[in-house]
């Protein structure tokens, strides 16, 4: 495997959604002709029956996904990560979410301090949050779904214990601010 189709490897693994040939070529500095020649060279050695991560390629998306074979294995575990009770990393992600949201996965992880996209994930998977594109941010948001307040029987976001305080409280504010400011204008 060449350089280049590791180097896009590592950021679709990394991101949580399909990505598009211009944006991986900006990312990793080439044209967006090398960036398809090196999906196709991951999809020869990706998408084989015996291999448990397949590259899927459409409408110029690129993203990593299961092998559809292992369909059964997946939905096993899949039920089970659902079902099960959520972790103390998925709780405190959730509570970010719900008391500054909508809020964008840097934001959640200055908070936190650490990577969150695999948390992210599953509390998508719950339906607990959603991902909503922002125009104004140019990426996406989290928030919390109805679900989520019908779980734990409110009918507002508001009606969250300490929200108003926990929603505008100045240290959380400052970390963001500060991680924004550090972030590059488009």
């Amino acid at each position: 495997m060449s350089e280049l189709s590791a180097k896009i490897e590592a950021a679709l693994f990394l991101s949580t959604k399909p990505m598009g040939l211009r944006r991986l070529a900006d990312i990793v500095g080439v044209k967006e002709s090398d960036v398809r020649m090196a999906i196709e060279e991951l999809m020869l050695t990706r998408n084989l029956p015996e291999i448990g991560v397949h590259v899927l390629l459409q409408d110029n998306q690129v993203q990593l996904v299961t092998n559809p074979s292992f369909g059964d294995v997946l939905d096993k575990l899949s039920k089970e990560e659902i079902e099960s009770e959520l972790t103390r990393p998925q709780l405190e992600t959730l509570t970010i979410i719900a008391y500054r949201g909508p809020i964008n996965k840097p934001e959640i992880e200055q908070i936190r301090g650490v990577n969150c996209a695999l948390i992210l994930r599953n509390l998508l998977m719950r339906g607990l949050v959603d991902e909503r594109e922002d125009a104004n941010r140019l990426q996406s948001v989290y928030c919390v779904t109805t679900d989520f307040l019908r779980y734990l029987g409110l009918h507002s976001i508001g009606e969250l214990p300490d929200y108003e305080s926990l929603h505008s409280h100045a240290k959380i504010t400052q970390l963001i601010e500060a991680l924004n400011a550090e972030q590059p204008k488009i």
